[in-house]
């Protein structure tokens, strides 16, 4: 089952296009890569936290 991006309707029947409104649905690719921009997103997030808390964390010199 997957949902038009357009119209947003489930369509239960493994088709091209949406049956309501006729535009092409998603593909199983268009998750995948959404899947992968999520995850490179939250890999970005936790460096930057990682990075923020080292700079706090660490000793500095005092010279």
């Amino acid at each position: 089952m997957s949902q038009c991006l357009y119209c947003q309707r489930d369509t239960q029947d493994p088709q091209a296009n949406c049956a309501h409104c006729g535009m092409p649905l998603p593909t199983q690719a268009d998750n995948l890569n959404l899947r992968r921009q999520q995850r490179f997103m939250w890999f970005c997030i936790g460096l930057a936290l990682f990075c923020a808390v080292m700079s706090i964390w660490l000793p500095r010199s005092l010279t």
